[in-house]
């Protein structure tokens, strides 16, 4: 591990934070150092401090400890990230014998000096007690692969020496400061804390020294566990190619059975991934007794959970599913007797979390986690693949022996805990997964829009691939969703497959289908029978191919579903010379009800936005143009030609789509949005 400490760089953040000062704006600069290499902090993890001096508002210069706050991830944090409290008032507490965590949470919030500002970390008097002006905490990988060993302190000697203070594990919190204290006045000189079980503070008088400290402190045990290996760490495995279309089978069969479950909690995303390193862990033989051993530091334990789910991947869907049920009753059951227990030994009630597992290991397929949100299954994939590589490597010294289950229940259901994760209400479509077609303008793009607000994840394609990629990126940034988005031709029945399995594999199932792409022809219909044919691709047959793999992969999820269709007013109300357009328009209204008829009792429910005169680039300049004179009207009062005299737009369709999936008790339904059209309305 190397230092990233650039003069230059520390340099430009002091004259970006000049306004905070100095300190706050090294500060800011090698918190970031740490919290953007993994292999030190992940999402949310560690914490830092530097003590300086600030005015009160009487323009008296005190001294102030800033402090990572709650809810700042070490990676991007802001001066603001780093509130700033009273140390005065913090050093008093070191006479108490006792303080409780709310307290002591009290504590520092009344110190603040900005009552806006986030509550400092649980943390924060470890720092404050420690007289050091730059303090750092991170939970290194490295570190944790030996002091999660069964002699951890005696490997801290060999490796630190004196260099470093060995804290013996005690939760975060008022206890722990006072006992990391205690260690570091047995040994002033000592540049650094390790953490049984935990992880490693460094200080010093500068950002630079307390940041390369770390850096030196870390390097030390990586190279200690490279050179004192007994067992090597096993080689990558080859990763073995997986087909798409099994793959997709068996996380939609997963997400099925954990929405379904009795404990499930609502609808959720899986996010999948291998990797050589993952595809050897999963085929030692050990894998369950490794795996089920704990995390790696108890922080992670409300990303994770205690431990993982493995699995082996079926290609029979059937059997697979039939696994993966016994197996949940069987970790459900195992963690409610871990719940009953723990609260019986310690003599608390305690509300139970969700007794389901957030990891799975998928012999053959890779590692797989769960959350309500693709933001959360991915951190907790991300903290994962480090607990696999910490794991190999405690093994390859020694053996890895995290916390027992008394202390890692202590840390789940610690309050202060649990306030990381948060508590905002969720938005309706959160965990949902919508597939849009056409989606690159006009009601494709609006369609996007409209589910993006309310918490749906998109998969998008069209063939307007530049076009795509920009919406793309403007509904992640605007609505905080994720967008997976192909350019495809959706006339061809293989494509369509492939977008629909990609679909599965990436966000684990698919909730929505707005079959919303089409074409419009024109011509005598007597003489149209080539465009016919190619209209039929586009505008019936498309829909056809995609609702066929939707529905096969929704039936094998267990979750029902909703198809959605973009008809039209030419199916009820075809005009001359537009023969072409309305027959295939007119057979996806009756493709629409015959899904509705045969998969009602699955749960897959149905529905048609039939609209007209859209502003979109459905009709070219010269075919709007015609259409309006031979109706004797300007282009901008065609749009308004109907009983209302109001112009429809894409976004009015894009809520029609959403009331349909959004009515639980309606099926089969053509929903007219045109402004009132007499002739084309349904009958």
């Amino acid at each position: 591990m190397e230092s990233k400490w650039v003069d230059i760089d520390a340099a430009k953040y002091i004259e970006l934070y000049k306004a905070q000062g100095e300190d706050l704006a090294l500060r800011t600069y090698t918190s970031r150092l740490l919290g953007l290499d993994p292999a030190l902090v992940l999402h949310g993890g560690g914490n830092t401090s530097v003590k300086t001096t600030q005015l009160d508002d009487l323009g008296r210069s005190i001294e102030v400890l800033c402090v990572k706050g709650s809810g700042w991830d070490m990676g991007n944090i802001e001066p603001a990230g780093l509130p700033a409290v009273s140390l005065l008032p913090l050093l008093e507490f070191r006479v108490l014998e006792k303080l409780s965590d709310e307290d002591m949470v009290n504590a520092s919030r009344r110190n603040l000096r900005s009552a806006s500002s986030p509550t400092p970390s649980v943390e924060t008097l470890l720092h404050a007690f420690l007289p050091h002006k730059f303090i750092d905490h991170t939970h290194a990988d490295a570190v944790l692969a030996i002091a999660n060993q069964p002699n951890a302190e005696e490997v801290c000697r060999k490796i630190w020496g004196d260099s470093m203070g060995i804290v013996p594990y005690i939760m975060p919190g008022f206890f722990l400061s006072k006992a990391a204290l205690d260690v570091y006045e047995q040994n002033p000189t000592v540049q650094g804390l390790i953490l049984i079980n935990h992880g490693i503070f460094t200080f010093g008088d500068s950002a630079q020294q307390a940041y390369e400290r770390m850096i030196e402190k870390v390097s030390l045990a990586e190279v200690w566990l490279e050179r004192s290996a007994a067992v090597p760490v096993p080689a990558n495995t080859q990763l073995e190619n997986r087909d798409d279309k099994l793959a997709a089978n068996c996380l939609t069969v997963l997400r099925g059975c954990l929405v379904n479950h009795a404990d499930g909690f609502g609808s959720v995303i899986l996010h999948q991934r291998r990797s050589s390193q993952i595809e050897s862990f999963l085929v030692r033989e050990d894998l369950a007794d490794l795996a089920t051993r704990g995390p790696i530091t108890p922080d992670h334990i409300i990303r994770t959970k205690q431990k993982p789910l493995i699995l082996t991947f079926d290609e029979n869907s059937a059997a697979f599913k039939a696994q993966v049920e016994a197996q949940l009753d069987a970790y459900v059951s195992d963690y409610n007797g871990y719940f009953s227990q723990q609260c019986r030994n310690k003599q608390v009630t305690r509300t139970r979390n969700h007794p389901l597992p957030i990891v799975f290991l998928i012999r053959g397929l890779g590692l797989v986690t769960m959350a309500p949100t693709v933001k959360a299954a991915a951190i907790a994939a991300d903290v994962y693949e480090h607990t696999i590589d910490t794991i190999l490597k405690a093994e390859s010294v020694g053996r890895y022996q995290p916390l027992d289950q008394s202390h890692l229940f202590d840390m789940e259901y610690w309050s202060l805990e649990q306030a990381k994760l948060g508590k905002s209400k969720p938005r309706e479509m959160e965990g949902k997964v919508t597939f849009i077609t056409g989606a690159a303008g006009g009601i494709g793009a609006a369609t996007a829009h409209y589910f993006a607000a309310r918490g749906s994840n998109l998969v998008l394609t069209d063939l307007a691939g530049e076009e795509l990629a920009n919406l793309s990126l403007e509904l992640r940034t605007t609505y905080g969703v994720t967008v997976i988005h192909m350019s495809a031709d959706i006339t061809d029945e293989a494509q369509v497959s492939r977008l629909v399995a990609r679909a599965a594999t990436s966000l684990g199932g698919l909730d929505v289908v707005v079959s919303n792409a089409g074409l419009a022809i024109t011509g005598p219909i007597h003489e149209a029978t080539e465009q016919l044919q190619k209209s039929l691709q586009i505008n019936l047959l498309s829909h056809q191919f995609l609702a066929a793999a939707s529905t096969r992969l929704m039936l094998l999820q267990g979750l029902g579903g909703c198809l959605l269709f973009n008809a039209s007013k030419s199916a009820f109300n075809p005009g001359p010379g537009f023969g072409a357009y309305s027959v295939p328009k007119a057979a996806l209204v009756a493709l629409m009800k015959q899904y509705a008829v045969e998969f009602a009792t699955a749960g897959i429910r149905t529905g048609a936005v039939n609209a007209d005169r859209i502003r979109t680039n459905l009709f070219d300049t010269d075919l709007l143009k015609a259409r309006a004179a031979a109706r004797g009207l300007t282009a901008n009062d065609y749009f308004k030609a109907n009983l209302l005299g109001l112009e429809v737009t894409a976004r009015d369709v894009a809520r029609a789509f959403y009331h349909l999936y959004a009515s639980p008790k309606t099926t089969a339904c053509v929903l007219t949005v045109d402004g009132g059209n007499i002739a084309a309305s349904p009958r």
